[in-house]
């Protein structure tokens, strides 16, 4: 009996020693901290080297470390870092939460609009071109035309859709009649040399284009882009400055546009979310955002993580927004209902 006091004792002072619940799992509640603060100033993080924009285009994805940092926290049994893994979750609930859902809200709509970049070496653009009409689109806007898949989307769209244009490398094709149609100049060209390029020259790389829809309730300015591609490269970063330019360019493009009824479709290269494309979410509202289920991911095909291809809209009200089943294509085409 003598014996065993000494191993209470020391079983005492074990207990006594370790410490409490609120003392526990630091690390955890300090890197739970640090999450909170990139998600709720990640505006705020240096665009040196593309790292906002890279920051931006998957903030959404910076949410699998809440549960994770959760787990650890329980594991722990620690109440500081229960409590800090409150932050990033309310935060990132805040961005995002209203994403979740479908939020359509109409079965009918005025105009159907169909997004997609065929890729430039799809193997099977008939079949893509099919995909794309069995979709029941008013509107197909098409981006990465090459010279040899011009001749295959015009010949196999040519029956359901009597209205097209290309400009370029992007093209518009419409159930509805087409005018006022024109490429937009998004600064693919700069520096001495691209000053001194006509229109002529341009046009065969042109990316954007502008045409009106005539409507049974009235016209439609809808534009087709497809903006610079991004590069992640070991040593320069993030790099978006083509895309960027392009951007900028187009943003003024459009907020001289006189239609008040603006569609935008396209390949942007990049999500909502990045800052680079400022200029164009503050006079255009995502359709996804507005009237879509969840995030609408559409790149790349196989397992999309991140929506780069957009339907914008000004003047008109998304009714719904979908993703569709991928194609030949490394992208999703994107769709939307709209109506005014």
């Amino acid at each position: 009996m003598t014996r065993s006091i000494p191993a209470l004792s020391r079983a005492l002072l074990r207990a006594l020693s370790r410490p409490g619940p609120w003392r526990r799992g630091r690390v955890i509640a300090v890197l739970a901290l640090l999450l909170g603060l990139l998600l709720l100033l990640h505006a705020q993080v240096t665009d040196r080297g593309g790292l906002g924009s890279l920051v931006d285009t998957f903030l959404p994805w910076f949410g699998l470390f809440v549960p994770v940092l959760l787990a650890g926290a329980l594991w722990r049994r620690s109440a500081t870092a229960v409590v800090a893994v409150l932050l990033p979750a309310v935060v990132w609930t805040g961005l995002f939460g209203g994403v979740l859902g479908d939020k359509a809200h109409a079965n009918d709509s005025d105009l159907t609009v169909v997004s997609h970049n065929v890729r430039a070496d799809n193997r099977d653009p008939a079949g893509t071109a099919h995909d794309l009409a069995a979709s029941g689109a008013d509107v197909l806007a098409i981006e990465e035309i090459t010279a040899q898949g011009r001749t295959t989307y015009e010949k196999e769209l040519a029956e359901a859709y009597p209205h097209h244009t290309v400009q370029g490398t992007v093209g518009l094709w419409s159930k509805l009649p087409l005018s006022d149609v024109e490429p937009v100049d998004t600064a693919m060209d700069v520096g001495p040399l691209g000053a001194t390029k006509s229109a002529a020259e341009k046009l065969p790389s042109n990316r954007a284009l502008r045409a009106t829809v005539t409507t049974d309730r009235g016209p439609v300015a809808v534009y087709v882009a497809h903006l610079g591609s991004v590069r992640v490269m070991p040593r320069g970063g993030f790099w978006t400055e083509s895309r960027d330019r392009n951007a900028q360019a187009l943003a003024k493009a459009i907020a001289a546009e006189d239609n008040q009824r603006v569609v935008l479709l396209g390949d942007l290269n990049g999500s909502t979310d990045d800052r680079a494309f400022d200029g164009l979410t503050s006079q255009l509202r995502s359709a996804q955002e507005e009237a879509g289920d969840g995030f609408g991911f559409s790149y790349p095909a196989d397992f999309p993580v991140v929506r780069i291809d957009q339907i914008l809209l000004r003047g008109v009200t998304a009714d719904r927004s979908w993703v569709l089943p991928a194609t030949g294509s490394d992208h999703r085409p994107v769709a939307a209902g709209v109506s005014w």
